[in-house]
């Protein structure tokens, strides 16, 4: 595990981290730097992440869904993780993405564990559906090969039924789960089965939309793409939310996140390519998106540039 203080973490240490920090932020999903060629810009990275973790996030997620983990080699992978340990340097809780079967995301744990990142984001397996002892045995597999706690990321064909989140809290290392699925009576049901400190936070594409939703069942921590391009907007959002500022977080909603969906919605793949797109805009070293994505439409990028100026405006920032 990491070192905090010139002490290793234990698995609670990095609970209340973790906990203290989904309190005080969002939670910060950086994207990947590429080349113009494709290939991996490990100095934008740097930069890319510094940026964000200069914002204050509650803990930083690299490598993951919006960091397009999907894309990257084994290799490539270690030098995303090391260097975002490396700019976080203890100041937040560091969590890695690791997914496909469990052969395989054990592969990226270990990688994860060298690189110091303090837990793991355990991604929907590859392709196929699953019962749910096979779900269960998934998280069982990884957990019984590395030390790094885990968060369960429900999502897709992965999605826990009341009695199995009470097995996977049950086993040694699993301390959260990600919820994607929007479910609030199944989320529900989740965070009534699960044991005190058990942690839950909303992982749905653009969270925000959600966030008083999720809120109502108990799940108020969120993950925020937009503060991969905009952190003032995305912390405008999280204060007023925080402090029951209606008024700002419906003006946020109406004029920014809504559009900012209905744009996202038109192209599979664009909950990461706008971002990325929109990120470069800001002047963020991000590169474009790896195949099988796509960047944005020359008339998308137009409306999109427009969509962000006016988001910003609403914070008091500017392009």
């Amino acid at each position: 595990m990491a070192q905090v203080n010139g002490e290793t973490e234990t698995t609670e240490t990095v609970v209340r981290r973790l906990r203290d920090g989904m309190t005080d932020g969002v939670l910060s999903f950086p994207l990947t730097s590429f080349h113009d060629d494709g290939s991996l810009d490990p100095a934008g990275f740097r930069t890319h992440v510094a940026a964000r973790i200069a914002t204050a996030p509650g803990a930083v997620f690299p490598a993951c869904g919006t960091g397009e983990f999907f894309s990257l080699d084994e290799d490539e992978y270690r030098t995303v993780v090391t260097v975002a340990v490396e700019e976080a340097a203890g100041r937040v809780p560091v969590v890695a993405g690791v997914g496909y079967g469990w052969a395989q995301a054990a592969r990226f744990a270990r990688i994860a564990e060298e690189a110091g990142v303090d837990a793991l984001l355990v991604l929907p397996h590859y392709l196929v559906a699953a019962p749910q002892d096979g779900l269960v045995a998934q998280l069982e597999q990884l957990a019984a090969r590395t030390r790094l706690p885990l968060i369960a990321y429900q999502r897709g064909q992965v999605a826990f039924t009341a009695s199995s989140l009470k097995r996977i809290a049950a086993i040694p290392g699993v301390i959260g789960l990600k919820d994607g699925h929007s479910d609030l009576d199944r989320l529900q049901r989740l965070t009534l089965a699960a044991p005190e400190g058990f942690l839950f936070f909303n992982g749905a594409s653009t969270a925000e939309i959600q966030a008083r939703a999720y809120a109502t069942v108990g799940v108020p921590a969120y993950s925020s793409a937009v503060h991969a391009f905009a952190p003032e907007i995305a912390n405008a959002f999280f204060t007023a939310l925080t402090d029951g500022d209606d008024k700002t977080v419906e003006r946020l909603l109406r004029d920014f996140y809504v559009p900012l969906v209905e744009l996202r919605d038109r192209v599979p793949g664009y909950a990461v390519s706008l971002v990325k797109a929109a990120a470069r805009l800001r002047g963020q070293p991000v590169g474009p998106v790896r195949a099988p994505l796509t960047d944005p439409s020359a008339a998308d990028l137009a409306e999109l540039t427009i969509l962000l100026t006016t988001g910003l405006d609403l914070v008091g920032a500017a392009l």
